[in-house]
């Protein structure tokens, strides 16, 4: 699968565990940056070029990092048709795909250390869409809003 890797200065010291689990695993990755060395390196970028990637399908999914992970996840969440999510734990990061089709995973790399994070990506990388009419009807709804609420 092709995946977009993106990290502020805070997330940068966990992009090349996060990278290097993706790789083991078979996966192509797009790393879109930041290289770590400027604090004034801002989490809004790396999510828009990700989220970007996935959204024009240069990416099938993504992988945002940031110090809490919270900023990343919001600044994605403003382009039309991402739906990115704040993982801690397995059981997010997979059911996030499974029932809402999450396709950006986003990372606190000050919330968690290496071996969670490659724990959450392998979880959210091999999780697949139920395509089950319920969550279906949600994500429709949820287009449903982009479309009332979002200008582009």
């Amino acid at each position: 699968m092709r995946v977009a890797v993106g990290a502020d200065h805070a997330g940068f010291p966990l992009k090349a565990t996060v990278i290097a689990a993706l790789q083991a695993a078979g996966h192509e990755v797009h790393d879109l940056g930041g290289d770590g060395t400027d604090p004034n390196d801002d989490y809004p970028v790396y999510a828009k070029a990700v989220a970007k990637a996935v959204q024009s399908g240069a990416a099938e999914r993504g992988v945002l990092i940031c110090g809490s992970g919270v900023g990343a996840s919001a600044a994605a969440n403003k382009v039309r048709g991402i739906r990115s999510a704040l993982c801690h734990d397995t059981f997010s990061a997979r059911q996030g795909v499974e029932d809402d089709d999450m396709n950006v995973l986003s990372l606190g790399a000050r919330v968690i250390g290496p071996a969670l994070a490659k724990e959450l990506v392998d979880a959210f990388m091999a999780a697949r869409f139920s395509g089950l009419e319920r969550h279906v009807r949600r994500l429709g709804e949820i287009r449903a809003m982009e479309e009332e609420f979002c200008q582009s």
